[in-house]
């Protein structure tokens, strides 16, 4: 349930728009701010693909053994996407 709700934060903020309100919202420099952002989202996507991969081996091979790999890789996805948020700004 946890990989689940990561998940549902990382692609709310990356897809829905809630990473681009939260750190760029009408900055002067806001084009370059997405800019930033669009990158930092790019590093981000890596690691949550690894967390994609993770969690699906754990529920398809029935490893429960990988859950904790699999939140701590989500954790990171979204720690990432937020560090470098604010970076960005």
């Amino acid at each position: 349930m946890a990989c689940l709700l990561l998940a549902a934060l990382w692609g709310m903020s990356v897809f829905d728009g809630w990473g681009q309100e939260a750190f760029c919202p009408g900055a002067p420099s806001s084009w370059e701010c997405a800019d930033r952002l669009t990158m930092v989202i790019m590093v981000s996507g890596l690691v949550a693909l690894a967390a994609v991969a993770v969690t699906a081996t754990a529920w398809l091979a029935r490893r429960e053994s990988l859950f904790g790999t699999a939140v701590l890789l989500w954790l990171a996805a979204v720690g990432v996407l937020f560090v470098g948020g604010v970076v960005a700004q």
